[in-house]
């Protein structure tokens, strides 16, 4: 211990004796110097003087006691409509504790707050300052600010009487029993007097029985419950305005009664005096011993006679062997009997010469003053050294430095105490801070649960603990995590039962749960929290000795679990947990608590998040029922990619590492890479033959072909009305239907996409188009206001009208809006080559695409997505750890050489997971089963295009090569593909076939 060995042989005296000690005398003498010196004048002048002095003494008394009587007299009326006056158990009327605290904060001579109740019960609550002469008669605890003084009667004569003492913050220190204070408040005059009166009452002045002080009570009469409000008003300030106003030490200044008892002096220490039986009580005028104030009394009338007031009255006094100037005012102080000031002073020290004060008291007291001036500074210096250094271990304090412990040796017994104080305070932080620090940092929850346990179990020394957490649906109270110190270590928490928190008669633990202040439970074997404890060692084994009973709780005060801290064995006295301990526990709990909640929050945001992009990649895969899984089938593959590179040692991928913040930020790019799709059209992305959008319009050219054909067959019936051959017009019209089916098969074979369409083919298709047939009705009627607009762009014809078979119409031209347009200088840097039309959906222009089913104004749609995505993502804010998720997620259609989009990067600048999810992206599509335009390829098949993408550059070769020797196709192969797709694969063969270029 730092302090076991500081100036054990020296006597400790406290800092305010020494203070007061040195500047008493120096003021002693000072003043008593000048006073001497000052029985000179002898003019009326300062007669006068001395009486406008004295009145004005008198109206500023009078003042002074209406300010102290005013806020005490509000805080009175004010109580007596508070519920406290109703309530009914001393664990009720403790939760007003705050309010009368604040009210006694309000006023520093207000003693007492207190409330007698019909049944007899009393509650009061007492200020207990620092320097209160109370603390040492009540064995008050150090740190104790405020009393309650407590009876409870319970409907019967028989009365408990309790006093607590509580902390600044109205924490509860001591809880002590007093079966000695059977205080009935029936009894007390205050209370009679306020119990038939409506309004409020002031006692006559008396002494205190607690605190020995003149005061006076205020009392009335509860306005809401069948209680009297009171408060007790010391009166010592007047005592000590009495004693700073005295024109002379030997003036005699006093405010009494009209019963002649003595209100205030400067002497303050001489108004209690033992009466008959033993009891204090306020001296008399007499009593004081003064001749002045003696004979002042014999020349005043009879009591009696003064109850209502005296008018100011001046008149000369002879005692003590000279003649004194007395004065006798009566002070304004309403309700009850009046109170007056009297004075009496030696005529003699009024009459002192006045220049001889000014002069020669000016010239002593400069001396007093130089003389006192080193004596001071040496004292001073010699006490505030240690001061000093406290003050500099503040500072250190405040800067969280908290290496070296507080040393300090002194005489004075407070600074001493206040060095332990500060050592202990610093120690406690620095503990504080470091668990909170570890507990802040800790991401891991079930690491953080058993970090709490752990940090919780070592700061209370105990030998085995449970933590409890209040499960999603607040039913119950769950054990998530549990310790043993002997051997230190954690325990499997699987057979300990869960607590129900909705049963009627809930367990001990449940009960300990839902209280708001830690507790500590005496444990014996016959109890069921042994019970309970024993499922922690096995077999179970019934423990003896105490349990720490912590409650979580948030930041609004919601349950959020339960520690339970068992210390086995009967300590002795000096080894109990105490009121510091246990109160840094319920703290250290608090930040647990406020931890615990963090961690439940941020896991829950990460859910909601996390469901949130699997909701979107789902929604985009239910979009279209030929991609669906895309969305989840990529992060697989891209993880594998990444898992692959970690695990490489020795490749091109040996310093490749990621962190779990970036394994969380290619998780969210890999299933958020297509979230652009949600705004491609379905019928563009499931385009299935070159004639469909919402529908497959084959069927309209079908119908044509159809009306072709009745169309020769009708002129077959008109020529063989006319007369003609009917076998060669029989001939005829059979050559004409053969040659419309086999025109219109080749346009349905055209309808279906393939890999390569011949210019003759698209020839034939250019002259079939000009082809007519006759239209009779209206193709304006029916029409949605988009699609009359489109109509409006060409005049419509006179029915009939000639049409051609197949046809590009001003209507299939769809405009691109301003908003679809991405200029040069956008700030993704897209650079894209943006087609002039938004759709082009003419029938000759979509049956001659050459490849696939897609025009150049579709397959722009399909390929924005990776716009829209990183246009989406890059308004997403994401927090720094995920700044990466729209590069990553934006890059997997960006090529090696720079030719890819929307961005034209090349390799160098792109991210590894940017490439490795290109990779990913391409090998899905090419094995996926889903597709409407194609079957997935066999493995082989499809690492042979993509050995062919490298070395067009089109993909990254090292990622590749890892791709193939790492074995990430055949794992993905294994768990997403048919096993007809899985064929016989030589990696060699395409690693050798992607580095030949």
């Amino acid at each position: 211990m730092i302090f076991a060995n500081f100036l054990p042989a020296r006597r400790q005296l406290p800092l305010r004796l020494h203070i007061a000690t040195l500047f008493i005398a120096l003021i002693v003498l000072l003043g008593a110097t000048i006073i001497w010196n000052s029985f000179t004048k002898t003019t009326q002048l300062i007669l006068h003087a001395a009486d406008e002095r004295f009145e004005r003494m008198a109206e500023q008394t009078g003042r002074q006691l209406q300010m102290l009587v005013t806020p005490v007299a509000t805080t009175v009326d004010l109580l007596a409509w508070q519920r406290l006056t109703a309530d009914n158990t001393l664990i009720e009327r403790l939760d007003h504790l705050g309010y009368l605290s604040e009210a006694l904060s309000q006023s520093t001579h207000l003693d007492a707050l207190y409330i007698g109740y019909d049944d007899g019960d009393f509650f009061l609550l007492r200020a207990l300052p620092p320097n209160s002469p109370l603390r040492d008669a009540l064995a008050a605890p150090n740190a104790a600010r405020y009393l309650v003084q407590s009876v409870e009667r319970n409907g019967t004569e028989a009365a408990t009487g309790a006093f607590l003492y509580f902390d600044a913050a109205l924490q509860l220190l001591r809880h002590e029993a007093r079966p000695d204070y059977t205080f009935d408040p029936r009894n007390r005059p205050w209370y009679q007097a306020a119990r038939s009166r409506p309004d409020r009452i002031r006692t006559d002045p008396y002494l205190f029985f607690t605190s020995r002080e003149a005061g006076i009570t205020l009392a009335r009469r509860a306005r809401i419950g069948t209680a009297v409000v009171g408060a007790d008003l010391t009166l010592s300030a007047l005592s000590a305005t009495l004693n700073s106003s005295r024109l002379f030490s030997t003036t005699q200044l006093v405010v009494f009664d009209s019963s002649g008892q003595v209100i205030a002096y400067p002497e303050a220490t001489r108004l209690p005096q033992q009466g008959e039986g033993g009891a204090l009580r306020l001296v008399r005028l007499p009593e004081l011993k003064e001749p002045s104030l003696t004979e002042l009394e014999r020349h005043l009338p009879r009591p009696d006679q003064r109850r209502a007031g005296l008018p100011p009255k001046n008149f000369a006094l002879e005692a003590a062997g000279q003649t004194w100037h007395g004065m006798v005012r009566t002070l304004p102080f309403e309700g009850g009997t009046p109170l007056f000031l009297g004075l009496a002073v030696p005529r003699a020290d009024l009459l002192a010469d006045a220049k001889r004060i000014r002069d020669e008291g000016a010239l002593i007291a400069i001396g007093l003053v130089l003389l006192a001036l080193p004596i001071t500074w040496l004292l001073a210096n010699r006490i505030a050294r240690h001061l000093k250094n406290l003050v500099d271990e503040a500072a250190r304090i405040r800067r969280f430095d908290f290496q070296k412990p507080i040393v300090v040796h002194s005489i004075i017994n407070e600074v001493n105490q206040l060095a332990r104080a500060m050592d202990l305070m610093k120690s406690t932080i620095r503990r504080f801070l470091d668990i909170g620090s570890a507990l802040t940092a800790e991401r891991d929850f079930a690491r953080l649960l058993d970090r709490v346990l752990a940090e919780t179990l070592a700061l209370a020394q105990g030998d085995a603990g449970i933590l409890f957490l209040v499960s999603d649906d607040e039913q119950e109270l769950r054990p998530t995590a549990a310790r043993v110190s002997d051997p230190l270590g954690t325990v499997t928490t699987d057979r300990l039962p869960t607590l129900s928190l909705t049963e009627s008669s809930p367990h001990p633990l449940v009960a300990a749960a839902q209280r708001t202040v830690p507790q500590i439970k005496p444990l014996t074997p016959d109890e069921p929290l042994a019970a309970y404890m024993a499922l922690l060692t096995d077999p179970p084994i019934k423990p003896v000795g105490q349990l720490i009973l912590v409650p979580l709780r948030n930041r609004q005060q919601e349950l959020v679990g339960l520690l339970a801290l068992l210390k086995t064995g009967t300590p002795p006295d000096d080894n109990r947990i105490g009121p510091e301990l246990l109160a840094f526990i319920a703290a250290l709990s608090g930040t647990s608590a406020v931890s615990i909640e963090n961690q439940r929050l941020f896991q829950a945001q990460k859910h909601l998040f996390e469901s949130f992009i699997r909701l979107l990649a789902d929604a985009i895969d239910a979009k279209s029922p030929y991609t669906g899984g895309h969305c989840a089938r990529v992060p697989e593959l891209t993880k594998l990619l990444a898992q692959a590179a970690c695990a490489d040692q020795a490749g091109a991928f040996r310093d490749f590492t990621l962190s779990t913040g970036e394994w969380e930020e290619l998780h969210i790019a890999c299933w958020l890479h297509d979230c652009g799709k949600i705004t491609t059209p379905e019928y563009v992305v499931d385009k299935a033959t070159k004639l469909e959008t919402l529908y497959n319009r084959i069927n309209e050219v079908r119908m044509r072909f159809e009306v072709l054909k009745r169309d020769a067959e009708i002129t077959y019936w008109r020529a063989v009305a006319e007369g003609g051959n009917l076998a060669e017009l029989r001939i005829k019209l059979e050559a004409d239907w053969r040659a419309l089916d086999d025109d219109f098969t080749f346009v349905a074979s055209c309808n279906q996409g393939g890999e390569f369409m011949a210019p003759d083919q698209i020839a034939r298709l250019k002259r079939l188009a000009e082809r007519t047939w006759l239209r009779t009705l209206d193709d304006r009627l029916g029409l949605s206001h988009e699609e009359q607009a489109r109509k409006a762009r060409a005049p419509a014809m006179p029915l009939p009208t000639v049409e051609s078979l197949l046809a590009d119409k001003p209507e299939h031209c769809f405009e691109r809006h301003p908003d679809d347009q991405i200029g040069a200088d956008n700030p993704w840097g897209f650079q894209l080559k943006i087609p002039e039309l938004l759709y082009n959906q003419g029938e000759v222009h979509n049956l001659c695409v050459a490849r696939g089913t897609l025009t150049e104004e579709e397959r722009y749609k399909i390929n924005e997505h990776i716009v829209q995505t990183i246009m989406m993502l890059s308004r997403l804010p994401f927090p720094k750890p995920l700044r990466r998720v729209p590069e990553i997620a934006g890059g997997h259609h960006e090529t090696m050489d720079g030719h890819g989009y929307p961005k034209r990067l090349k390799r160098d600048e792109m991210s590894v997971l940017a490439r490795m999810m290109a990779i990913a992206d391409i090998f899905e599509a090419l094995t996926a089963v889903d597709r409407p335009y194609k079957s997935g390829k066999t493995l082989s098949e499809a690492l042979k295009i993509m050995a062919r993408m490298v070395r067009e550059q089109h993909i990254d070769a090292e990622i590749f090569a890892l791709f193939l020797r790492a074995g990430v196709y055949r794992h993905y192969a294994e768990r997403f593909l048919r096993p007809e797709q899985i064929d016989a694969v030589e990696i060699e063969d395409y690693l050798t076939g992607a580095q030949t270029h």
